[in-house]
């Protein structure tokens, strides 16, 4: 469970820093993200979740 709410807070916390340091180029970045199919939006979800299975999935074989 304590790896859980690390994980959150970890996210939140980069997830902030993005918001707080480069506003404007999130904004572009959800301009960027409407010109897309909704098909090559849900890759890209599809992507990310695979990509964090695998990096959860290495942090429990490296003993995190």
């Amino acid at each position: 469970m304590s790896t859980i709410v690390l994980a959150i807070g970890s996210v939140l916390v980069v997830e902030g820093l993005v918001y707080a340091l480069a506003p404007s180029a999130i904004e572009r970045l959800f301009e960027a993200y409407r010109s897309l199919s909704i098909d090559q939006r849900r890759a890209m979800g599809l992507a990310s979740i695979a990509i964090g299975v695998l990096l959860c999935w290495l942090a429990r074989l490296m003993g995190v």
